[in-house]
């Protein structure tokens, strides 16, 4: 196996220049993200994610600082999703009680009062298992009802977790984004709202309130930097689904940094590859990724990019990236088993992925060139974002203990 028919990447030349080093505040920007971090705070729940500082990692790599997010601490729900599917069901329940969401805590929406206000309301989505959870999860705490569609090949252990928090799930005869328009049909014939992280035309506030509600993953990480004296970060891998994380995290940092902004690498699996070969084609416009896309990384399972994210991804992300499953399969065995006295991060398949990236590109002399083009060296301090933790723990297993998808090196 070479990796080098396995890795493809295109370098963004225009990045940051065509807008003239404008950033979209009216998305992402200080005010909205205060909002956000306001209202995550108002769930019992709530702690700062672990920012994980691998220095012996850094220095057997080669490079100055690595940093990696833990999100399978969420909420317990073992994922960052539910960020985003809750925050967006406040600035819904916000906007039919005709209320600021600021002026929204937990407790508040899912007191008495409210409830009788608004009644049972049913929320609908589609998902690879986290964003679903999520949804589930944050509408039962809610007092409202959801309803979960799966694609086909969807992981039982995940479904069951699902239907733990409350929901109706099921898994569908069809790929990551037929079951999404399955749920768009059955929330518009059954009176339900649709709460999805893909945007198309007509359907792009929902989206944009989760892309934002995302946000508190990257504020805090930023702020646990600062905290550490550790100076800001010169690289950031974000993988990609639909973008709705990747361009809520590069909006992010946008408004953190402006034209200081770090570089941002853009990772996906290459048999879902939709913004990759979006950003390849250089005409601006999306360009899907259709029938099944098998991957283990089952959370970037997704053919068309969110119209939300994409013009954000499209102008300012500086590389686009796309791999076979042996890269997050290192990335995975690297995090559950640490250098030294580096903490231990459980990561799942969808969560390894940027740091089997980085971890290759370093070390395999195929992979010269990559590392060259990502301006990466001693220097480099580097932050990757752990998505989830072991969502599928028999599968986890397989790859971390048992050696599933063996990463290969040499020429």
């Amino acid at each position: 196996m070479n990796s080098r028919e396995d890795i493809q990447y295109f370098v963004n030349e225009n990045a940051r220049k065509e807008s003239g080093g404008k950033t979209p505040m009216d998305l992402i920007n200080q005010d909205i993200l205060k909002k956000v971090r306001t209202f995550h705070r108002s769930f019992p729940q709530y702690t700062r994610t672990p920012l994980a500082r691998l220095n012996n990692l850094a220095e057997h790599l080669g490079v100055g600082r690595i940093w990696v997010k833990d999100e399978s601490y969420r909420f317990g729900l073992n994922a960052f999703k539910v960020l985003g599917g809750s925050y967006a069901l406040g600035k819904y329940l916000a906007e039919r009680l005709n209320m600021d969401i600021s002026e929204l805590s937990f407790d508040k929406l899912r007191s008495e009062e409210i409830r009788e206000k608004l009644g049972v309301i049913t929320f609908v989505t589609a998902t690879d298992g986290n964003h679903g959870r999520g949804i589930a999860w944050a509408a039962h705490q809610l007092g409202h009802k959801s309803v979960v569609f799966m694609p086909k090949g969807s992981s039982e252990i995940r479904l069951e977790n699902i239907r733990k928090e409350g929901a109706e799930a099921s898994i569908t005869e069809f790929n990551y984004d037929d079951s999404v328009r399955l749920a768009e049909k059955y929330a518009r014939e059954h009176g339900g709202v649709l709460i999805q992280d893909s945007a198309w035309e007509g359907y792009m506030e929902i989206p944009s309130w989760i892309m934002q509600g995302y946000g508190t993953i990257m504020d805090e990480a930023l702020e646990q930097i600062k905290e550490n004296g550790d100076g800001k970060p010169t690289h950031v891998f974000l993988q990609a689904g639909v973008g709705s994380f990747a361009g809520g995290m590069l909006g992010c940092l946008l408004s953190e940094y402006k034209e200081e902004c770090p570089m941002t690498i853009i990772v996906e699996p290459d048999t879902a590859a939709c913004i990759y070969q979006s950003a390849r084609a250089k005409d601006g416009k999306t360009h899907p990724v259709t029938g099944f896309m098998p991957t283990i990384m089952a959370g970037l399972a997704c053919g068309e990019p969110s119209l939300v994210s994409w013009g954000l991804l499209r102008d300012y992300a500086d590389m686009y990236l796309s791999c076979a499953d042996y890269f997050t399969a290192k990335g995975m065995r690297i995090l559950g088993n640490p250098l030294g006295d580096d903490p231990k991060v459980i990561s799942g398949e969808s969560g390894a992925v940027g740091l089997g990236v980085l971890s290759m590109a370093l070390q395999e002399e195929s992979l010269k060139e990559l590392a060259e083009k990502m301006m990466l060296g001693k220097d480099s301090r580097i932050l990757i974002i752990s998505t989830e933790g072991d969502t599928d723990p028999e599968h986890y297993r397989q790859i971390v203990w048992d050696g599933l998808y063996p990463s290969w090196i040499g020429e």
